[in-house]
């Protein structure tokens, strides 16, 4: 049994599909002259409709809502801060300072950060830069070996499976635990100081570089073979390119490590630095200014750390998140 459903050629097609056969029929009437004459003379085409601008209140309102996405997470981490901050105050009975008495005592403290009234008695201005003093020479010396070190064990196998064991037995001690071994060796205070600060900056540098050196693609290694490149030129065209994220991401954890280590470092030897004057304002039972200290220190690392990712960031071409 064959069925068939019939439908209306204008009741099923489209408005458009109708009026394009409507307008066939009629061109199809007109003589051949006029048809001719008609593609040769097509009709315009309608003018393209501009699309008007956004308004500018659109634009500042985006900017608007960007800028408040930036600033209010930080500012609402703050406020929650201060305010835990007051409350424990309060429960404890004034014994920790409240967030007004501390930035009281802090315009106090920076209003001449660089005073000297003895050995013993100096500004935290002249006690941040002794610490930075030290940090600096400690992660310098451990740059100049950890980052060549980490180059050859990454390069060749034997040395890899030399030192790997003595890197793994050695990385996880307490960077205070070098401090009474410095200060045998060395006898003085500062160069045991300097010397915890190489010896906990020097792992995460040759680590992170060893690794990059290995993570090397073989197909550069193998161009090199086949070009005959000297060992020089491996290390400088080939391998420092390509291991230079890797290098500086130890950097990195080896700046943000000796920071840390350098204030308690100061601690146990004394003398000038942020890391003393925390342990003397504690010998003088001044609360005040060792929450001034603490703010300092994160201020400075934070600094540092910032200062790093920016660096990273121009020399790998790419955003280095912290």
């Amino acid at each position: 049994m064959v069925s068939a459903v019939f439908h209306s050629p204008l009741d099923a097609a489209p408005a458009g599909a109708v009026q394009n056969a409507m307008n066939n029929v009629a061109a199809n009437a007109l003589p051949a002259g006029a048809r001719a004459q008609k593609t040769l003379n097509p009709a315009p085409a309608p003018k393209a409709t501009t699309v008007p601008a956004a308004p500018a209140a659109r634009d500042w309102a985006a900017l608007s809502r960007s800028f408040w996405l930036a600033v209010l997470p930080p500012l609402c981490g703050l406020g929650l801060l201060v305010g835990l901050w007051a409350v424990v105050s309060t429960t404890t009975g004034g014994s920790i300072p409240s967030p007004k008495d501390t930035w009281q005592q802090a315009l106090e403290v920076f209003s001449n950060p660089f005073y000297r009234n003895g050995p013993n008695d100096q500004g935290v201005g002249w006690n941040v830069l002794m610490s930075l003093q030290r940090v600096a020479i400690g992660f310098g010396m451990a740059a100049l070996v950890g980052i060549p070190a980490g180059f050859v064990i990454g390069r060749f196998h034997f040395l890899s499976r030399m030192f790997n064991p003595l890197i793994s037995l050695l990385r996880p001690v307490s960077p205070l635990a070098w401090l009474p071994i410095g200060l045998l060796v060395f006898k003085g205070a500062n160069p045991a100081a300097i010397w915890t600060i190489f010896i906990c900056s020097i792992w995460p540098m040759i680590i992170n570089t060893a690794v990059g050196v290995q993570r090397v693609p073989q197909d550069y290694m193998n161009v090199a073979r086949v070009l005959n490149l000297s060992e020089w030129k491996i290390a400088t065209k080939i391998l420092f390119p390509a291991v230079l994220p890797y290098m500086l991401t130890g950097v990195r954890l080896a700046v943000g490590t000796a920071w840390l280590v350098i204030v308690a470092a100061e601690m146990l030897t004394g003398g000038v630095g942020i890391g003393f004057w925390v342990w003397d304002e504690w010998n003088n039972l001044n609360v005040k200014n060792i929450i001034i200290a603490i703010f300092v220190i994160g201020i400075v690392g934070l600094v540092l750390e910032f200062a790093l990712i920016k660096l990273a960031t121009a020399f790998t071409f790419e955003e280095v998140k912290a």
